[in-house]
């Protein structure tokens, strides 16, 4: 198995992780979100500086600096984005401005010059734009609000332009030799700096009175989703970045509400029907696509 091959392999089970957090985080809803997030960062980079520590670039030097702390930034600014947002919008109206973040993940790209310009590429992104979106839809079943864009939604594309944003400068800061090879080290320090912003806001905007009834489960469930959610899964997509575009990257996560309907058919068969289908059938031949051209770009170069 070829280096792009195991890329593409490695944000497949970056898309099952996130799908498979979900849950757990739903278990942790008495929780205040940012700072929750911020612990998560935290325990990450916990299990992450053991890997790191070892390199020889572990320590950032200059520009560097900066750089982690934009990534960071585009971290806090999208969790940040999606928890105030989720109490001012509807889930589906989340969802469906979700679906843009690989295409401006390709459109930024394309301004720092980390992308092709062409036209199969926004094609396939489109196609799997529409399969998450059939698949959201298939999600909010029955009558649903009509898809305003008031403050809510502003502030939460805002967060899909953060999201947009942390591929695009982690692939920029690779190809212009500022940020190390080692995705450990990379992933270690944007978590850092998320961690340290994220948690910030949280101070701002949320109790830390309310971490005082931590459990012993809900710290069992925080070093999963720090270990197991955001350490693993921002690795898979560090290294991935290396390889693959950032759009390629992006896309991926319009495979998470496919997870999610898995999972939704495992607890709730009776809630399958054909009307999950055309928006699986158009993910998975996105998918596919990404594939095959990852495959014939191999190939050509």
């Amino acid at each position: 198995m070829g280096e792009l091959s195991r890329a593409h392999l490695g944000m497949a089970c970056w898309a099952l992780l996130v799908g498979l957090s979900f849950p757990v985080v739903g278990l942790l809803d008495t929780l205040p979100p940012l700072l929750l997030t911020a612990l998560r960062f935290v325990v990450a980079c916990a299990g992450l500086i053991w890997l790191a520590r070892g390199e020889a670039a572990f320590l950032p030097r200059g520009v560097q600096w900066g750089l982690y702390g934009l990534l960071g930034a585009c971290l806090a600014g999208f969790f940040g984005a999606m928890f105030w947002a989720a109490h001012h919008t509807t889930a589906l109206a989340m969802a469906t401005l979700f679906v843009s973040v690989p295409l401006l993940a390709y459109l930024i790209g394309l301004l720092l010059r980390v992308e092709r310009l062409g036209w199969r590429l926004p094609a396939i992104l489109a196609l799997g734009a529409l399969g998450a979106l059939g698949l959201a839809l298939a999600e909010a079943r029955g009558p649903t609000p009509g898809l305003a864009f008031g403050r809510g939604e502003a502030v939460f594309f805002l967060g899909c332009v953060a999201s947009a944003c942390y591929p695009v400068l982690s692939k920029w800061g690779l190809s212009r030799g500022r940020l190390p090879e080692s995705a450990v080290v990379r992933t270690f320090w944007s978590l850092a700096c998320g961690a340290l912003l994220v948690g910030a806001l949280g101070l701002v905007l949320e109790s830390p009175a309310r971490l005082i009834g931590l459990g012993w489960r809900d710290a069992l469930l925080i070093v999963y989703l720090g270990l197991g959610s955001s350490a693993l899964t921002f690795w898979l997509l560090q290294r991935a970045t290396a390889l693959l575009g950032p759009a390629t990257v992006t896309a991926y996560g319009y495979l998470v509400p496919f997870v999610s309907m898995l999972l939704l058919f495992v607890q709730m068969p009776s809630r399958i029907d054909w009307t999950w289908l055309p928006g699986s059938l158009l993910v998975l031949l996105a998918m596919g696509l990404l594939l095959r051209q990852g495959r014939a770009s191999s190939v050509i170069g």
